[in-house]
């Protein structure tokens, strides 16, 4: 130790002692350094994509993607509850879960074990539009991934002793969705919109559960899937020429089945609040929904920036207005709900009962706000940094980048879609949000659900114009 250092730690703990070394009370206060600017939003380099179509009309893209070893596969049909008829609400969801059951030649016990052998696990979903079957494993597995995806949607055993397990299953999903103001809220708001639309049927009953049997699933999994609805994705690391190969070998013997169909829906405004009494509720699960615009529209994506500006992100108008100003809500959150060439917009709230009708003409507040006001710059050049930086992140991973894939196809969006999206956000303008807001988002047009103590609720909703009642 030097003579200077033994100095220093002398003169140091002197000043401790008589309490000066508490300098920065003395010293005139740091000036407060702004944050650095944000970088400018980079668009997304999209992979290009291998794509050919079998003779039975299946459709299949191959992207190299990552330095990974890893790829996903799936395989996506154009079906699911929207081919149901009214007495076969979740039968869709019944087949798909079936089919990790068990193959003609495989064990469900078998299948779950193949997938697990490539390192990864199968994964099955039903949704409105579409189906998938798909799992995402090792590198040097794709080719067996491909063949286990086509044993399972080819050959589905639907094995009779499964089914009453599965239909169990159901029921009881079924009844914990009963329980949840959320889920009946979204049950009535889409019977209000889309009637006796497909979509306008969210939950099925137990009696209908009940009564489906092996055959019913049988007979209506052979009506709708099939090679000519469906499209395979294969991204990430892989042998490209290999695995088409291997697609071709697995799929080309598949039934082409029925062709996709199109089921437009007619929207319709229900013209009083719709409600469904839960006496005694704390809170309201409320609902505020219109007719929007769909993804093939030219405003599309100042509509989603529009929805992200009143709604759609933490920092958004409503959310700070209803949750972070007056603490009706803790997470309201709105969205752009789409379907192939239909859309709702619907901002989405649990509110205080006591506060229920002042959170709803708050929520008209900002709508109408923004319909007769263009936003500030500021204001929109955060929304669009946002959705840039969103959009970059969800096209980060390889299932990310196949559900952009499905959004794009099933929409039939052009393929520069993903290329050109984050410019055409950056490229929306303040006037441009206004105008998509008066467009879509008339107070006339819009329906209002509202979940819960209605003896209470109903004598607040004087503060909403008379023709909203």
């Amino acid at each position: 130790m030097t003579f200077h250092s033994i100095r220093n730690r002398l003169v140091a703990s002197s000043l401790l002692v008589f309490g000066l070394a508490a300098a920065p009370v003395l010293a005139a206060p740091a000036a407060k350094e702004a944050p650095p600017a944000p970088a400018a939003p980079k668009p997304f380099n999209v992979p290009e994509r291998t794509s050919f179509k079998l003779d039975n009309g299946l459709e299949v893209s191959l992207l190299p993607y990552g330095d990974m070893p890893k790829v996903a596969i799936q395989l996506v049909v154009d079906t699911g509850n929207i081919h149901e008829k009214s007495d076969e609400v979740w039968l869709m969801d019944l087949a798909g879960k079936l089919l990790k059951e068990g193959t003609t030649t495989r064990s469900a016990e078998q299948v779950a074990q193949a997938a697990a052998e490539l390192g990864g696990q199968l994964e099955v979903g039903t949704q409105q539009d579409q189906s998938h079957v798909g799992l995402e494993v090792l590198s040097e597995f794709a080719p067996k991934a491909v063949t286990l995806v086509a044993d399972v949607v080819q050959n589905p055993a639907f094995p009779a002793s499964e089914v009453e397990r599965v239909k169990g299953d159901l029921v009881r999903e079924l009844a914990v969705y009963r329980t949840m103001p959320q889920v009946l809220a979204n049950e009535v708001m889409a019977k209000a919109i889309y009637g006796d639309h497909p979509y306008g049927r969210t939950l099925a009953t137990e009696a209908q559960l009940q009564r489906y049997t092996r055959e019913h699933v049988v007979k209506h999994y052979e009506a709708n899937v099939g090679a000519a609805r469906s499209r395979l994705y294969v991204v990430g690391r892989f042998e490209p020429a290999q695995v088409e190969k291997v697609v071709r070998e697995a799929f080309s013997g598949w039934r082409a089945g029925p062709e996709r169909v199109k089921n437009v829906p007619k929207q319709q405004v229900a013209k009083s609040v719709q409600f469904l009494d839960r006496p005694g509720s704390v809170q309201s699960t409320v609902r505020v929904a219109t007719k929007a615009l769909p993804p093939t529209s030219e405003d599309a994506i100042a509509l989603e920036v529009l929805d992200t500006m009143l709604g759609g992100y933490f920092s958004s108008r409503i959310t700070a207005n209803i949750r972070e100003k007056k603490g009706y809500a803790y997470s309201p959150y709105s969205a752009v709900s789409e379907h192939v060439e239909d859309a709702y917009w619907v901002q989405n709230a649990d509110v205080t009962t006591a506060n229920t009708g002042d959170s709803l003409k708050e929520i008209l507040k900002e709508v109408d706000t923004l319909r007769k006001t263009a936003p500030p710059a500021e204001e929109l050049r955060d929304v669009q940094n946002y959705l840039a930086g969103a959009f970059l992140l969800q096209n980060s991973s390889r299932m990310g980048l196949i559900y952009k894939l499905r959004y794009v196809d099933l929409h039939g969006l052009p393929e520069t879609y993903l290329k050109d999206y984050v410019s055409r956000v950056m490229a929306v303008t303040p006037d441009q949000v206004r105008a998509v807001a008066a467009k879509v988002l008339a107070q006339d047009a819009m329906t209002i659900v509202i979940v819960g103590d209605m003896k209470v609720v109903k004598p607040q909703l004087k503060v909403l114009p008379p023709k909203l009642r």
